[in-house]
Parts: C-alpha cells; structure tokens; sequence
C-alpha cells in the first residue's frame, strides 16, 4: 500500500499506468467483456467494481487533452432497452479529476472489441453492469 494511491490499483495495473504512453489507450472491461481473448496485456482486477477503479486511475493518469473525446463508451446495440447510469459515474468521476467538457465517444459493439483489441492493456473487471466498458486515452502530464 502507498499513501495517496487507491487499495484498489494492483502494483501490476500500477505498472502498466506508468508503462502507458501518450496516446495510449486501457479498457476497463465488464464482467461479460472477453478481456482474455481480447487483451495484448490482461490485467485482473476481479471483483472490483469499475466506478472505483476508475476513481483511482484519474487519481494518476491524465486524459489526452489532444483529442475531442479521450474516453469511449460501447453504444447500446440498437433495439437494446438496458438502461446506463454508470456512464453518469463515470462523467462525474472524469469531470472531478480533469477538465475535460464532453470526454465520451460511442463505438458500436464489434467496433469497440476491435479498438480493445489495439488497446495498450485490457482490465477485467467484476462490474456487472451492463454497458461498462470504457477506454481511456492517456494524456501527456505537465510540469509547471
């Protein structure tokens, strides 16, 4: 444990943070995500919920400022009824630890297994919230 970093970041999720680059993405993936298949590198974070890993990710990771929209959602698969009020989570979450006026992109299903699939590092969660996944695009820190 380090003082000011969350409980819930693994010394391994950690180390694929500090590993990312600019213009890196990560997936924070849903319990029904296929993180294994998906992942170049899989970290497990199992049982953990993803508004709080989240929450100790913006802590340390800054979003890129470079880009009209550093985050991305799944859009719900036309037809689907399924409600998604964590994507409110994670607006506030975001807007607590950046400046960032509209951070969400949508990417139809299929598209965002294949943009996971280039991510720098998928996390498998245990959120069962359908609609949870979400990529970050890391930004760039600045001294000053």
């Amino acid at each position: 444990m380090l003082i000011g970093i969350s409980k819930y970041i693994s010394p391994e999720l950690l180390k694929i943070l500090m590993e990312m680059g600019h213009g890196d993405e990560i997936v924070l993936a849903d319990a029904n995500f296929p993180a294994a298949s998906t992942a170049r590198r899989l970290v497990r974070c199992d049982g953990h919920p993803i508004p709080v890993l989240l929450e100790g990710i913006m802590q340390l990771f800054p979003l890129d400022q470079y880009v009209a929209h550093p985050a991305a959602l799944m859009e719900r698969v036309p037809g689907d009824q399924v409600e998604t009020p964590i994507w409110e989570e994670y607006r506030a979450i975001i807007a607590k630890h950046s400046d960032v006026a509209e951070p969400f992109e949508f990417e139809e299903r299929f598209a965002f297994y294949e943009r996971a699939s280039k991510a720098y590092a998928v996390v498998a969660t245990g959120e069962s919230t359908q609609y949870a996944n979400i990529i970050l695009k890391k930004g760039v820190i600045k001294e000053g």
